[in-house]
């Protein structure tokens, strides 16, 4: 057996020893882990004794301990530092783990012992309460309680989605790293600012063009050559590259197998007696229906699109005023709005980068929570990590006890899958002893030395990092509650809210610091950042609303799938979406939704969530942003909860009463 993972890690700070790990000893690791969760199971299922609590509950949150440490550190490098050897063995896994799972979950005799415990369990602290009806519930969901040649089909499906997910995001990232603009033209550079010029230099470097400006449909070099590029049709073909992705009828076309996932989803939903897949996804959710969660879309769309309406006769008119003719098209948006906000608020993002130097803003996100929390981070010098790009952090209380470690891993590369999140290597538990987590935030920045950050990207930064103190403020006893392990329109509550802080005064006066004089960036600029976020509104909700309705619309079908251009038409036409506005993920590349299943009828969450958030930070305003008590207790009924309880509880022991919308219409400016 292979020490690396079959072992317990000796390592410093009991990271993964990842110089030791190659991707040769995944395959007969997992075997392993398999091997060994399979007969915990069986003797759970084989105990001679009643099923109790402890017996059967306890005992299923112990297992898998091999299997989890596996997963934790191949699913983290397949996401953030992969390669062709690690693609392939992906391929081969997800069937196998996804197989695994179903037999567990569908495992008759261990589901009646699990309802056994349900019904007659008396005197569990609330805690283990709500696990046991979670572990239910996911029983019931895997079709636990089907006949067996149902379970079977089920299982069936369980299976191959696995693959077609996987393959749907490999072919993503393998579109968009074939992708390469090479620009010369002086005019077209001359337009763009310096740290749009250097980053593209960096970028060319980094593909051995030396010399040459290249970009790529990574969205923080995508995003900036659409808002500053002055050719027109280099905007065009950049843009069309983007949406074009992995819709090309070659290789890693994915329309044949997003088609298939819909319809697998479809089946599956109708075998375990639901109507279709968002009713299944959402019945274990907040929002509970697809009529919840359009009732909340349809009250924030109306105002939005009046918005996106207003904008956009806006952008004509400067289109109109430099004589141009021609309509306003969705690669002119950016640009157009580029120079809108320019004129209005006189407010140039060239001014503004300096002052947002990665490192800075790293550490202004850590002096938040110094300040809310009373936690610090430490630098470990000696960390082993899986790319010099990655850094690690001990993270203490203010008395020095441990908490856990977080990483950062902050640049994009062509191994790294597009988009942030956050991850963990180890999730924070407290069953049989104190584990500690290991977190980990992704990003995907520019490289470029120094790395400058737009404001969108600040917020990105804040935003991951909220989801990271969600994983290791937990304090749970048992593994499947921690951290982020809350309902999907939940979890983006802590990270949410965490972006305000980005953005407040007093916050970025010691964070913004200028890359070369270090002088605090001026308030009057600050004052332009406040005044500018409620602008462009119209389009930045648009978009999002466009790409919710389209995840609910490939939810919502049954067996009959539609032609993948027919339905994003359809939604396009039924909600009335500007004709300059595209959703902001189009189906083939839509990886929320088509990659993995918790976004999939899920993409509503941000918003959802964002009622959560804005109504929330109101509370933090009214009695001030780093309030002690304030933070404490939203520290104590948020991040430090996990599963532990419904998130409407959770919200409630928070806030004090349920969350309202007109705060969130409010900061949006759309009320």
């Amino acid at each position: 057996m292979n020490y690396p993972l079959f072992s317990e890690w000796h390592t410093p700070h009991g990271l993964p020893p990842f110089e030791e790990i190659k991707p040769d000893h995944f395959e007969e690791a997992f075997i392993a882990g398999f091997k060994q969760n399979n007969a915990e199971i069986n003797a759970i299922v084989t105990c001679p004794e009643k099923p109790t609590f402890v017996n059967t509950i306890e005992e299923l949150e112990r297992s898998g301990k091999l299997l989890r440490r596996v997963e934790a550190v191949f699913f983290n490098l397949a996401i953030a530092h992969t390669n062709d050897q690690i693609q392939a063995l992906e391929l081969k896994i997800a069937p196998l783990l996804a197989l695994h799972e179903a037999k567990i979950y569908q495992n008759s005799k261990l589901f009646e012992r699990i309802t056994q415990v349900k019904q007659t369990a008396i005197g569990l602290e609330n805690d283990q309460v709500q696990l046991v009806d979670d572990l239910y519930k996911g029983f019931v969901r895997a079709g636990a309680d089907l006949d067996p040649e149902n379970r079977r089909l089920v299982q069936k499906i369980d299976t191959k989605l696995a693959t077609l997910m996987t393959a749907f995001g490999q072919n993503v990232l393998k579109e968009s790293n074939s992708f390469e603009l090479v620009v010369d033209a002086p005019s077209v550079l001359a337009a763009l600012p310096e740290w749009v010029r250097d980053a593209a230099l960096a970028e060319g470097h980094e593909r051995g063009l030396n010399g040459q400006h290249v970009f790529t449909l990574a969205r923080s070099s995508i995003t900036p050559f659409l808002q500053f590029a002055n050719d027109r049709d280099l905007r065009e073909a950049v843009y069309r590259a983007y949406t074009g992705c992995a819709n090309r009828d070659n290789a890693q076309d994915n329309k044949v197998i997003l088609s298939e996932i819909a319809l697998l989803r479809a089946q599956r939903a109708q075998k375990l007696g639901f109507a279709d897949h968002a009713d299944f996804m959402l019945s274990d959710r907040m929002a509970g229906s697809s009529a919840s969660v359009r009732g909340l879309l349809d009250q924030i769309w109306k105002p939005a699109r009046q918005r996106a309406v207003e904008e956009a006769k806006a952008l004509q008119k400067v289109i109109q005023e430099e004589g141009g003719n021609f309509s306003l098209a969705p690669w002119d948006w950016a640009y157009y709005t580029e120079k809108v906000r320019q004129q209005r608020f006189d407010l140039d993002e060239s001014a503004c980068k300096p002052y947002f130097a990665l490192d800075r803003v790293r550490e202004g996100a850590f002096a938040v929570a110094a300040k809310l929390f009373g936690i610090r981070f430490i630098l470990v010098e000696d960390a082993p990590v899986y790319h010099p790009d990655v850094n690690c952090y001990r993270v203490e209380e203010a008395d020095g006890t441990l908490i856990g470690l977080f990483m950062t891993d902050y640049l994009a590369r062509a191994s790294k899958h597009s988009g942030a999140w956050m991850s963990d290597f180890r999730s924070q538990s407290h069953l049989d002893e104190l584990v500690t987590p290991i977190v980990i935030n992704c990003c995907n920045f520019a490289k470029s030395d120094p790395c400058l950050l737009s404001m969108d990207e600040v917020r990105t930064l804040f935003h991951e990092f909220g989801h990271g103190l969600h994983g290791l403020l937990s304090k749970v006893r048992y593994p499947s509650q921690s951290g982020t392990n809350v309902r999907q329109d939940f979890v983006e509550l802590p990270s949410q809210i965490m972006e305000h802080w980005a953005t407040e005064p007093e916050v970025m006066l010691q964070y913004a610091r200028h890359v070369d004089s270090g002088e605090a960036i001026p308030m009057s600029l600050v004052e332009k950042l406040i005044a500018s976020e409620k602008f462009n509104q119209g389009f930045a909700t648009s978009e999002y609303l466009a790409a919710s309705y389209l995840d609910l619309a490939w939810h919502e079908i049954g067996e009959d799938i539609p032609d993948v251009h027919a339905l994003e038409t359809a939604v396009a036409k039924d909600i009335g979406l500007n004709e300059a506005i595209d959703p902001r993920y189009l189906s083939t590349y839509f990886k929320h939704i088509f990659e993995g299943e918790e976004y999939s009828a899920g993409y509503y969450a941000y918003i959802w969530a964002e009622v959560l958030d804005a109504d929330g930070f109101e509370i933090f305003r009214a009695n001030g942003i780093f309030d002690t008590a304030t933070a404490g207790a939203f520290r104590q009924h948020i991040l430090e909860a996990g599963g532990t309880a419904e998130p409407s509880v959770l919200y409630r022991r928070f806030a004090g009463h349920d969350p309202l919308v007109e705060p969130l219409l409010r900061q949006r400016g759309l009320d």
